[in-house]
């Protein structure tokens, strides 16, 4: 699995591992990597997360004797917007850099779409004397992803989204290899992260794997990795360049699709609050409804259209470029231009 997952996360081998789900992986690598003390226990993360990384990180913080709304600091968007501007994120890290143990981010919002310059969050953190971490769920098979060259410290995601392994398919993560092979680096041990020479000699003292692995607990669910190894095997015969060039396109021609849409109407109906700039995008472009919302995402399920609703007035759709033409983003759209 390593080698078929680490060019699309930009990592090395030893630094991936397949296991659990995204939320237990979260905790596993938070509970290595966020060491509060009394002076840095802070926590930087955007507002409006997807809520279970916001449970884990709240529980964690109180784990540690902390009060999450003192230890966390969440980044949000400026008065009238829905994406978070950069400059705001890199000063949140420079104003707390004395307190803050940890900046988490996502990759990729999953109400808004907005990719996040991880490098350069990465980078801000590692120079406020802070570790780094990203929750790649709408990025895995999404963007591009440089994980090792971004210097990034751990990340974790799940395969049910863009890597398409099926609902509660088995997630990954990865551990930079500077910390993947520290094995005395706490942890949540289990005997599938002891070394693999030694873990049926039954020895009662852990020994840690000195890569990602190190973090495992226990066997593989095995249905789910066939699932999740028949989705990567089309990834490495597709190519993570060629499906990165086609998704960008994909998405230009959605946004040109409801522009044209919101340009024929008397009034607009329609604000993509998903940024514009192609590096601030993947393949999804959520849509702020202005009027009927609820209803047109129902409508446009009767006629097959798979997209999702997120409150209070998101539909977020997503052209895939696996399996997904362009034909498909025109037919969306005479669909929506009908209802409309």
């Amino acid at each position: 699995f390593p080698s078929l997952l680490k060019d699309i996360v930009g990592a090395k081998e030893h630094e991936v591992v397949v296991m659990n789900q995204l939320t237990v992986n979260l905790h596993l690598l938070l509970t290595s990597f966020y060491r509060p003390n009394k002076q840095r226990f802070k926590i930087i993360c955007e507002a409006k997360a997807f809520p279970s990384d916001q449970y884990a990180l709240d529980s964690q913080a109180a784990l540690h004797g902390f009060d999450p709304a003192e230890a966390i600091i969440e980044v949000g968007p400026r008065p009238g917007r829905q994406d978070i501007d950069h400059e705001d994120i890199i000063n949140a890290i420079q104003s707390h850099a004395n307190e803050l143990s940890l900046v988490m981010f996502s990759g990729v919002n999953y109400y808004t779409g907005q990719v996040f310059d991880m490098a350069s969050i990465c980078k801000a953190a590692h120079e406020a004397g802070a570790l780094c971490g990203f929750d790649l769920a709408h990025a895995a098979g999404n963007v591009e992803l440089q994980l090792h060259d971004w210097d990034v410290d751990f990340a974790c995601w799940c395969s049910y989204k863009y890597l398409n392994s099926g609902p509660g398919g088995v997630a990954g993560a990865y551990i930079h290899e500077r910390h993947a092979a520290n094995t005395q680096l706490p942890r949540m041990a289990g005997w599938w992260g002891h070394d693999k020479e030694e873990r049926f000699k039954m020895d009662r003292h852990f020994k840690a794997i000195p890569t990602a692995e190190g973090w495992q607990l226990s066997n593989a669910p095995i249905l789910s990795m066939a699932a999740h190894k028949a989705s990567l095997d089309i990834f490495a015969e597709a190519g993570m360049d060629r499906i990165l060039h086609k998704g960008k396109q994909l998405n230009a021609y959605l946004q040109y699709i409801l522009d044209d849409i919101n340009a024929h109407q008397p009034e607009k109906l329609i604000d993509i609050i998903t940024p514009r700039a192609e590096g601030m995008r993947g393949c999804q472009v959520s849509m702020l409804m202005l009027k009927d919302g609820k209803e047109i995402f129902q409508e446009l399920g009767k006629k097959s259209v798979i997209a999702d609703w997120r409150e209070p007035n998101v539909i977020r759709v997503a052209p895939v470029p696996l399996y997904n033409r362009f034909e498909d983003v025109y037919r969306f759209g005479e669909i929506l231009a009908d209802m409309l």
